[in-house]
């Protein structure tokens, strides 16, 4: 059976984990890629992480580069590449440089990995997998981006700490953008099978939720830089059901028209939103468009509407996205 091809471009904390997390898997074999500058950077953490497969009994081939000719084959390309937010930087200013970059990089993903999916974790989010769409001319169902499932994970995390119960017992689901733009569903969430607001109260509920949206924000504070090793667990959650054709439904930024009510009725100009879609070996197979009650679809309403202000200001920065 011929081994999965998975690229990470970016080498940095949140990229090295998603090659960490990928190769303990044994997911297939994995490409770290990044900037001639950091070429050492990549070679050296591919290097270390393979040095690990005797200990932890993995196979998979992990090798460091900085020439895109060695993403040739990729099944799944993971796009980690960009910078943070700083300090005194406008959200226009961090969408021009990223955008810069996502572009660039998803130029070289279309040259030399055309039969790829994508999965986009650069921020910000909605933005950047809208580019990506546009530089790369795949098909919708070969593009995503990764928020969703690290944002349910920080939710069912806060919901099993508030009641003291195993976080494999929780179930949940979120929409809408990452962070503040989430969209919330308790009346989704259960454990084992319970609805959540049978276990506590909407106070508490409330709490995990709020918790859950600045949950990446608690992170910086404490240590001063950006989450990685729970982005890149959901994102390689994402990359395993493609590799592996496990048809699961994970909430990922999947291109939507008439589903939720995103761009009903434009065919061809919808928007890359927070859903949950069934991911195999097609990438979205699927968006399962629950029926939401009305105050859900104006919390919905409203983090799309943020989603497409993200997009005029990439197409107004860069009107050959448009």
């Amino acid at each position: 059976m011929r081994r999965a091809k998975i690229s990470v471009i970016g080498a940095g904390n949140v990229g090295a984990t998603c090659a960490h997390w990928a190769a303990a898997k044994e997911l297939g074999d994995i490409v770290l890629l990044d900037i001639p500058d950091k070429e050492g950077v990549a070679k050296g953490k591919a290097l270390d992480l393979l040095c690990c497969g005797p200990i932890e009994r993995f196979d998979s081939r992990v090798t460091g580069t900085s020439d895109y000719r060695d993403i040739a084959g990729s099944d799944v390309v993971v796009v980690t590449a960009g910078i943070p937010r700083k300090p005194g930087m406008s959200r226009d200013d961090l969408i021009q440089t990223n955008v810069q970059i996502v572009k660039s990089v998803s130029e070289k993903i279309r040259e030399f990995a055309p039969e790829s999916i994508v999965i986009v974790v650069s921020n910000p989010l909605d933005a950047m997998v809208y580019t990506a769409w546009k530089a790369t001319g795949f098909p919708t169902h070969r593009i995503m981006g990764q928020a969703g499932s690290l944002d349910v994970a920080r939710f069912r995390t806060f919901i099993a700490m508030e009641i003291g119960c195993s976080i494999e017992d929780i179930s949940a689901l979120l929409l809408g953008g990452h962070g503040d733009d989430m969209v919330p569903l308790p009346r989704f969430t259960s454990v084992h099978g319970i609805p959540v607001q049978n276990l506590l109260s909407k106070e508490k509920i409330d709490a995990c939720v709020e918790r859950a949206k600045v949950g990446g924000g608690e992170i910086v504070k404490l240590m001063g830089t950006s989450a990685y090793y729970a982005p890149a667990s959901g994102t390689i959650q994402m990359v395993e059901a493609i590799v592996k054709d496990k048809k699961r439904i994970i909430p990922s930024a999947a291109y939507c028209e008439d589903e939720f009510n995103v761009a009903p009725g434009q065919k061809g100009k919808g928007y890359f939103v927070g859903v949950p879609a069934l991911l195999g070996s097609k990438g979205v197979e699927k968006i399962v468009a629950v029926k939401l009650d009305a105050d859900e679809q104006k919390l919905m309403d409203e983090s799309v509407s943020h989603v497409k202000d993200l997009v005029a200001t990439v197409r107004k920065l860069f009107p050959e996205l448009g």
